[in-house]
């Protein structure tokens, strides 16, 4: 099967790959908008997109892209997110002048650089895209910040391990594909609605889930472009049993001005 990532060999996007799909071939993408063509026009099968962040929240554009092209989720892996600062071989850090990155890896790394003032972070497409480069162009005095993956993929030395400011860094992707997959004995889903603009139409909606049984565990508001001060809400919910979430499904149709499903899986962590 062809899955589609955002970045290249080496990219946590490619590892989440690798691990949710037992073979693949990789379509690599510079940007999203290109994966979710790719998916759109039939060139890839499945795409792996990042949606959210333990330290940085939603990946809003995301939410968005999903959405407009009516893709369908129908799965999901979190990633543990460990950056790690590589050269080509042979050099000190104290030689290091430049520092290229993905703008998120470097924001999640910056309290490590307090140390080291004279190298100058630079914002680069993907995590592993300058890995390459150091590696393809031989590009001495700059270093890149990517998985250990990368570093073993383009022959590269690692000068410092986990330098990210947190941890415990997580990173949930989800799989998309472009038609809806009909599973049966799914337990988690992903919904969009939009209410009327009125006091208590939210916490009603919130309340009815919870009289179904639904657990809510997650909920993030875009506003809706072409009617300012509306929101769309995006929500992910799991529950035990179907009935009460077909149940649920059918108030929130009668409740909301608008409503999808925007997936139906199975919950990684049940």
């Amino acid at each position: 099967m062809k899955v589609s990532i955002q970045g290249v060999k080496g990219s946590f996007h490619h590892l989440v790959a690798a691990n949710y799909f037992s073979s693949l071939e990789l379509n690599e993408c510079s940007t999203f908008d290109k994966l979710v063509k790719s998916i759109i026009d039939e060139d890839s099968e499945y795409g792996v997109m990042a949606i959210e962040n333990s330290i940085a929240g939603s990946i809003l554009p995301n939410y968005a892209l999903i959405d407009e092209y009516n893709l369908s989720i129908t799965g999901e892996y979190s990633q543990s997110i460990d950056h790690n600062l590589m050269c080509l071989p042979g050099q000190n850090i104290d030689k290091i002048d430049e520092v290229h990155s993905h703008p998120m890896a470097l924001l999640q790394c910056t309290k490590f650089f307090t140390k080291y003032p004279k190298i100058k972070l630079i914002e680069s497409e993907d995590t592993a895209l300058f890995a390459k480069k150091i590696s393809e162009y031989k590009i001495n005095r700059v270093g890149a910040i990517a998985s250990k993956e990368a570093a073993e993929i383009y022959n590269l030395e690692i000068l410092n391990s986990s330098i990210q400011t947190i941890k415990n860094n997580m990173t949930r992707f989800v799989i998309v594909e472009k038609n809806k997959k009909h599973i049966s004995n799914f337990n988690k889903a992903a919904l969009k609605f939009i209410l009327d603009h009125k006091r208590g139409s939210l916490a009603s909606i919130l309340n009815m889930m919870s009289d179904c049984k639904l657990n809510l565990t997650k909920i993030q508001s875009l506003p809706v472009i072409k009617t300012p001060g509306k929101y769309a809400f995006f929500v992910d919910i799991t529950f035990d049993s179907i009935d009460n979430y077909q149940k649920a499904i059918k108030i929130i149709e009668l409740m909301a001005q608008e409503f999808k499903i925007l997936g139906e899986y199975k919950d990684q962590k049940l």
